[in-house]
């Protein structure tokens, strides 16, 4: 699949840390999160993000147009014992896939996501997981992704 005419694709840099995390926020105040709660993690979040690109750890696809980054993805390396389904010690989480509301209805999720399973493939990593939100569910199903159960526990902080 090859993006549209004027769109491209590039990895993304430390230098894109805190581009990143705005998309990250935008990306969770769509789906409903409080803004105001988003904004007391964003500096936490570029911290993050610059260590973890500097790192390693985080790859980053951002895809651009006319200059501006109007989408990106990014993978979360992962370091997992093997299990039934893989003898690989290393798991993708993709995460992060977001396109500004005015690119979107492109495919631009679809390339981003592609790519970085492009991007498995060639680290011989072969199990890719993800949070979908209801918007993305269905380009993440046309790719092959299957839902699967998963839980979660919030631990309250304890009072010092």
């Amino acid at each position: 699949m090859t993006l549209p005419p004027g769109y491209t694709l590039r990895p993304a840099t430390v230098h894109d840390a805190a581009l990143i995390q705005s998309q990250r926020t935008a990306m969770f105040t769509d789906m409903g999160s409080d803004p105001a709660k988003l904004a007391q993690v964003h500096d936490a979040g570029v911290a993050w993000h610059r260590r973890m690109l500097a790192g390693g750890g985080y790859t980053g696809l951002l895809v651009e147009h006319s200059g501006d980054v109007v989408a990106g993805a990014g993978i979360l390396w992962k370091d997992f014992p093997p299990n039934a389904d893989t003898d690989s010690t290393v798991r993708a989480y993709l995460l992060n896939v977001y396109v500004v509301p005015d690119h979107r209805g492109h495919a631009l999720a679809r390339h981003l996501v592609e790519a970085a399973l492009d991007e498995c493939r060639a680290r011989g990593v072969n199990t890719v997981t993800l949070t979908a939100s209801d918007a993305g569910r269905p380009t993440y199903e046309r790719l092959g992704f299957v839902p699967q159960k998963e839980m979660k526990l919030l631990i309250p902080e304890v009072p010092l």
